[in-house]
């Protein structure tokens, strides 16, 4: 299953993530991913990522997440599975020289298939999916979720940040995070039984809707 966490900070704030801040989300899902953990932290303390780990395709500690590329520039936490990531890896290999640090995993590839695409290679994925991105050139993070919207991501911007998880009690670790009930999801979830999205029953508190993906630069002001 997985669980996968993370916070980026916009520039006009003096906010600094850390790495306990990152971990203590990631473990409110220690249950979704039991055979291990990964925290990572930008330099500058502007962005983070967490991951909790299931494993099941790659078992080696290569595979762990957060996973970065040999030049550090783009770091990647993901959650599902890449159901075609062997016929992707051969077509990046007639591209590229450049070695593999793993044998077989799906995330390596999902990291090289960024390097050579850009955001364009989510179209190549099949599988189930959530991913987040961190583009250290560009200075921009880009969350992904598959197409029918199987595995969740939830995320929040607030005190000029944006806080994204796998499952909402992770967001809510965050003590600038509001509490509140969002009236108008509840409406929808006492007639449907479902918060449509992007909303939930968190006020401040969206989800991805499924086939989407959320790019946010550095830059921006909330």
């Amino acid at each position: 299953m997985c669980g996968m966490n993370g916070a980026l900070v916009f520039i006009d704030s003096s906010f600094t993530i850390t790495e306990p801040y990152v971990t203590k989300m990631r473990d409110t899902m220690e249950h979704r991913g039991p055979d291990g953990a990964g925290t990572w932290v930008s330099s500058d303390g502007r962005i983070g990522f967490g991951h909790r780990r299931l494993s099941i395709i790659d078992l080696s500690e290569k595979a762990s997440q957060p996973m970065c590329n040999l030049e550090q520039t783009l770091w990647v936490t993901f959650n599902g599975e890449i159901y075609n990531h062997q016929e992707i890896r051969l077509e990046i290999e007639t591209l590229t020289s450049k070695p593999w640090v793993t044998d077989h995993s799906d995330t390596e590839v999902v990291l090289r298939a960024f390097e050579l695409w850009g955001i364009d290679c989510i179209h190549k994925f099949r599988g189930m999916f959530v991913i987040a991105f961190w583009d250290a050139k560009k200075r921009q993070l880009y969350l992904v979720r598959d197409r029918i919207g199987i595995k969740p991501l939830y995320y929040s911007i607030h005190n000029k940040r944006l806080t994204f998880a796998s499952e909402i009690k992770a967001l809510l670790t965050d003590p600038d995070q509001k509490r509140a009930v969002n009236e108008e999801s509840l409406y929808h979830y006492l007639s449907f039984l479902t918060a449509p999205a992007p909303n939930t029953l968190f006020a401040g508190i969206k989800k991805l809707p499924g086939g989407t993906f959320l790019r946010v630069s550095e830059e921006a002001s909330y």
